[in-house]
């Protein structure tokens, strides 16, 4: 069988490949100033190159994994709420 043909790995090295895309495109991402649960103020604050901004409206962190990625987009929205 060729590529895309039955138990192929085509479609998860796709989803890997827009992962890794996605990573390098967010690396660098600010994480935004927020306020916890307990309504403590935490000021913004910038990621290293390759890593961006992850976590919750309630608490962020800089990290590697794209699928914990919270955009600055998704961190106005927490702002807005």
């Amino acid at each position: 069988m060729g590529p895309g043909g039955p138990g192929s790995g085509w479609p998860l090295a796709g989803t890997l490949l827009v992962a890794v895309a996605a990573s390098m495109v967010a690396g660098g991402e600010d994480c935004l100033w927020y306020v916890d649960r307990n309504g403590s103020w935490h000021p913004g604050f910038d990621c290293e190159y390759l890593t961006f901004c992850c976590g919750t409206c309630h608490q962020r962190y800089c990290c590697r994994n794209p699928l914990r990625l919270l955009t600055e987009r998704q961190q106005r929205h927490c702002l807005a709420f």
